[in-house]
């Protein structure tokens, strides 16, 4: 778990159970509305000098990234890169941009030659940075003519609250949130050759395999 970062598991707020949607489409939005109606006021998220983040809040502030999202031409399915420090943003980012696209997270830390070529197996529509930061993804993407989106934490707001901005306007293909045969999750993995292979994860399989670890960590 990112340090300095909480996803609260309130086992007083819960009565000791992780909140499982009976919803017959196992995905994200339907997920966090059932936890959101449930426990309102429980905290999702925490950060060190932030308010937190409540679930009822939290699902507003996703939803409200999906719309900035599909403004920018970006909805279901699609691919898109996150290179973003650790922190709250980061965390909300994470499961705001998986609720209504593909997030593609990628290390700060790689050189250039790993974003040329991740980037290019990814086959990303978009980037999101962090305002404030200078990565070699961003000369990487402007020459891959990749649109870059700016996230903007507004520290005046609770952990994990930001803004989008990006000079790119669109409609997308798909907009709206994802359903549970949509892609969330994309991930490279090394698997037993030298060039990484590309790991998708519907929603259904993420929230699957979430819902597993987080029902484990309550019953210790």
């Amino acid at each position: 778990m990112t340090e300095g970062i909480q996803m609260s598991l309130n086992k007083n707020a819960f009565n000791g159970q992780v909140v499982v949607s009976q919803q017959p489409e196992l995905c994200i939005q339907h997920q966090l509305q059932a936890q959101a109606n449930r426990y309102p006021e429980a905290i999702a998220i925490t950060a060190p000098g932030r308010s937190p983040l409540t679930y009822s809040r939290l699902l507003s502030v996703v939803g409200n990234v999906v719309k900035m999202l599909n403004s920018m031409g970006l909805g279901r399915n699609d691919r898109v890169a996150m290179v973003l420090p650790n922190g709250p943003e980061m965390a909300v980012a994470f499961i705001a941009v998986a609720a209504g696209a593909t997030c593609a997270p990628l290390n700060p830390a790689y050189q250039t030659s790993e974003f040329e070529f991740y980037l290019s197996d990814l086959k990303a529509k978009a980037v999101i940075v962090q305002s404030g930061t200078d990565y070699p993804v961003m000369g990487v993407a402007q020459r891959q003519r990749i649109p870059i989106i700016t996230l903007s934490p507004v520290l005046e707001a609770e952990a994990g609250v930001f803004t989008l901005t990006s000079q790119k306007r669109a409609e997308p293909e798909c907009s709206g949130f994802a359903q549970s045969t949509d892609t969330a999750l994309l991930l490279h993995t090394s698997g037993t050759t030298s060039r990484p292979k590309l790991v998708p994860l519907t929603q259904a399989n993420n929230l699957r395999a979430c819902l597993q670890r987080a029902q484990s960590q309550v019953n210790r």
